[in-house]
């Protein structure tokens, strides 16, 4: 009895053993494949495999390039993807950015870029700025494809104004403006090239005040106006300069 009830350990202590064996190779397996995962070189982002699109004249390269930099090396399931887009669109020119990994050693970043939508004075030269009011450049002259803005100094309600009026203005319509300005939130006016002189008023109602001026401007009555007023987009009136 003693010799089965001592054989009945051993074989106990086999099976368990056994188990324990079992268990632990499974445990290495995970913690090699976690290690693969997370640390290995293979996941390790690669400089060479970043996607970068949406680069313009008005984005910092320099600077972009240093963000990516910065995370070259990093394990791609360890990183950042949001914290990274942030700082791509801390960059000067960088209205938005998007991240994306792309496995097992890459990147997708797709940034969307501010474009000046008018120039206005700056010291001795010209600010570009975007719909926003940040500036993306600098011109020792006003660009001939840019309105050039007029709005009373350090006034960024006015500025906010005109840029809004800028922003609703079909692409045809506003490619026509040489310049617009205002003296206050309620009395913004444009030049077209070649004329009439363009009353606006405020910003608000842009979309139907557009659609009214192109039609004015196809009238005949157009030819001989020197200024249009649709700053009472359901009254337009025109009458002569001065």
């Amino acid at each position: 009895m003693s010799e089965r009830l001592a054989e009945r350990k051993r074989t106990e202590r086999r099976r368990a053993l056994a188990r324990f064996g079992r268990w632990a190779a499974v445990v290495a397996v995970a913690a090699g494949a976690l290690w693969a995962f997370f640390m290995s070189p293979l996941f390790a982002l690669d400089p060479a495999k970043v996607e970068l699109s949406g680069m313009s004249n008005e984005i910092d390269a320099t600077a972009v390039t240093g963000v990516l930099a910065s995370h070259d090396g990093e394990s791609l399931a360890l990183l950042n993807v949001p914290h990274v887009a942030d700082q791509l669109r801390d960059i000067k020119g960088v209205l938005d950015a998007k991240v994306e990994r792309v496995w097992p050693a890459g990147l997708r970043v797709t940034l969307v870029a501010r474009h000046p939508v008018a120039a206005i004075a700056s010291g001795t030269g010209f600010a570009l700025l975007d719909a926003d009011a940040i500036q993306v450049g600098l011109a020792d002259q006003a660009p001939a494809d840019l309105p050039l803005v007029t709005v009373p100094v350090g006034d960024n309600r006015v500025l906010a104004a005109v840029l809004e009026v800028i922003r609703n203005l079909p692409a045809d319509l506003l490619g026509k403006v040489s310049g617009i300005g205002a003296q206050t939130e309620d009395t913004v006016s444009f030049d077209l090239k070649g004329g009439p002189h363009v009353e606006w008023g405020s910003s608000g109602d842009s979309a139907l005040k557009a659609q009214v001026l192109e039609v004015m401007l196809a009238s005949p009555s157009a030819a001989t106006a020197g200024v249009i007023d649709v700053s009472a987009p359901t009254l337009p009136i025109t009458r002569a300069a001065g």
